[in-house]
């Protein structure tokens, strides 16, 4: 199907003889949009770009506050002063699915898209994404995707793509997960070259195809930063073939190497030994990616308000990358009040019972006990306040 959609939208291309021109067939008179690009003899030219008043009151129709339409117009150098070209744009993407949030978004991220043609430059690659099966709210996401070109870009790029993941469904779940990195890497500067590297440095073609339906903007990593990052994950212990390297290879590459070791050097700082952090991280290779503040916040309220062990905390570090606000101290909440009516004791496993999947623990805590203690629901919705496990009374005076 893919394939069929394929030649047929490069027959429709190859008909046109450009597809960035101006549509002969298009009516001159009814329309009159223009988008001046970000040109170097432009920008010499004029200091500052004053924003069309009729322009910036179509953004807003298009849902766009008054600040938001006014920047847009004036940062892209936007310029509308008839509507019915982008009234058709837009017209086409609901056409296609897409919400009027949808179309919002799209035009608060790339408003110059209002300004293409929607029969020649647009609707073929709506036809290219919806042989994809790819979701309108995915798209709208990364709305650039519809500035690139169709055919030196996007049919290549997911041609390329369907060679290594094999089927559509595939190609449509990596492009789904990230639209952003269809559009993040060019195919022979970027996405050619990092496959090469990842199989010169012996990732196995699973894991190939499973790290790009992850991310596919790994695609954009250079080689030599690909190289650093499969031995600083073999310097962790872990081999090419290890569950963890693939999650590892995406974590790292979302980071800088020097922020990598600044993070590695903080949770040192709280006394976590290389040993602990190294099998930690070969667990859970994500628990560097979270800011400063945040591993700071985790770890002081884990090891000071909880009084878990540090040592216990790196050998669950999943809990690391649960929600503080609104995940463990909800659950603590909801545990509090069970110690406080004896339905739970008070040297229950913590950690253990903290973990899990929300649907698990409100089956195990609240719904089980929702009867006898209502307070269980309230703490779980954040109505009653966590204040510790210090003794049974453990409940806000502010919320009785």
């Amino acid at each position: 199907m893919f394939a069929s959609i394929c030649r047929r939208l490069l027959l429709r291309l190859r008909q046109i003889p450009s597809a960035a021109g101006t549509n002969p067939s298009w009516p001159p008179n009814p329309i009159d949009l223009h988008f001046h690009g970000n040109s170097t003899s432009a920008i010499a030219g004029a200091t500052a770009f004053e924003p069309c008043p009729a322009t910036v009151s179509y953004l807003i129709s298009c849902g766009l506050s008054p600040v938001v339409a006014a920047a847009a117009a004036a940062s892209r150098k936007l310029r509308i002063r008839s509507t019915y070209r982008a009234d058709a744009v837009r017209a086409l993407f609901r056409s296609y699915g897409f919400t009027d949030a949808d179309i919002t978004g799209i035009v608060r991220q790339a408003p110059q898209i209002l300004t293409l043609d929607p029969d020649r430059i647009l609707r073929p690659k709506l036809d290219l994404f919806a042989s994809l099966e790819v979701q309108p709210r995915k798209l709208a996401s990364t709305p650039v995707l519809f500035v690139r070109s169709l055919d030196k870009h996007l049919i290549p790029c997911i041609q390329f793509l369907r060679g290594i993941l094999g089927t559509d469904v595939d190609v449509c779940r990596a492009i789904s997960r990230n639209p952003r990195g269809l559009t993040a890497a060019d195919l022979d500067r970027n996405m050619r070259p990092a496959v090469d590297t990842l199989r010169r440095l012996g990732l196995p073609e699973a894991s190939i195809l499973k790290l790009l339906t992850i991310d596919l903007t790994v695609l954009r990593i250079s080689p030599d930063r690909m190289s650093q990052i499969f031995e600083d994950l073999k310097s962790l212990g872990l081999g090419v073939t290890d569950t963890g390297f693939v999650p590892g290879i995406r974590a790292l590459c979302c980071i800088r190497r020097e922020t990598w070791l600044q993070r590695v050097a903080l949770y040192q700082s709280f006394g976590v030994s290389e040993g602990e952090l190294l099998k930690a991280i070969k667990m859970q290779p994500t628990i560097p990616l979270y800011t400063d503040e945040n591993i700071k916040k985790k770890l002081r309220f884990l090891l000071d308000e909880l009084k878990l062990e540090l040592s216990e905390v790196m050998r669950q570090p999943v809990v690391i990358s649960y929600s503080l606000e609104k995940c463990i101290i909800p659950r603590c909440a909801v545990l509090s009040v069970l110690m406080r009516e004896g339905k739970i004791q008070p040297n229950i496993n913590l950690l253990s019972a903290l973990l899990g999947s929300a649907r698990n623990f409100s089956k195990r805590y609240v719904l089980r006990y929702a009867h006898e203690v209502p307070d269980v629901v309230k703490a779980y919705e954040g109505k009653i306040a966590f204040v510790g496990f210090r003794g049974r009374d453990v409940l806000d005076p502010q919320n009785p």
